[in-house]
């Protein structure tokens, strides 16, 4: 019995390629085509390759690339421990305390300070 309910488990946690990176597929997807309609209509309206290519680089410039500081910068500040993630944090973590004292008024101590040496602050 307990081999069928570890093999029900790990199947239902294993994703397929597809699953795990959907939204970069979706996203590959869609910027692939807008590339290829780009260029094929760059093409049927006679333009040069050279026009064609500082089109499309004024657009990743425009669009692309602030999207991309926008989302990857501001994760970056965030993980780095900027000022505004760092309050949060600290935030967090003392209700989180005051909640462990108010559930467990006896053993909070105890719990926090061995939380405390398995997950020290940085």
């Amino acid at each position: 019995m307990k081999k069928s309910r570890s093999r029900v488990a790990v199947k239902k946690y294993k994703h397929s390629i597809a699953k795990k990176y959907g939204f970069f597929w979706i996203t590959l997807i869609l910027f692939s085509a807008s590339l290829i309609g780009h260029w094929y209509f760059g093409y049927v309206t006679s333009q040069s390759w050279q026009e064609n290519l500082r089109d499309t680089f004024e657009n990743w410039q425009s669009e692309f690339l602030q999207l991309m500081w926008q989302v990857a910068g501001l994760t970056f500040l965030w993980y780095v421990g900027s000022p505004q993630s760092k309050e949060e944090e600290e935030r967090n973590n003392e209700m989180l305390q005051w909640l462990v004292r108010k559930m467990d008024p006896k053993d909070a101590e105890k719990f926090l300070s061995e939380m405390d040496n398995k997950y020290p602050k940085k």
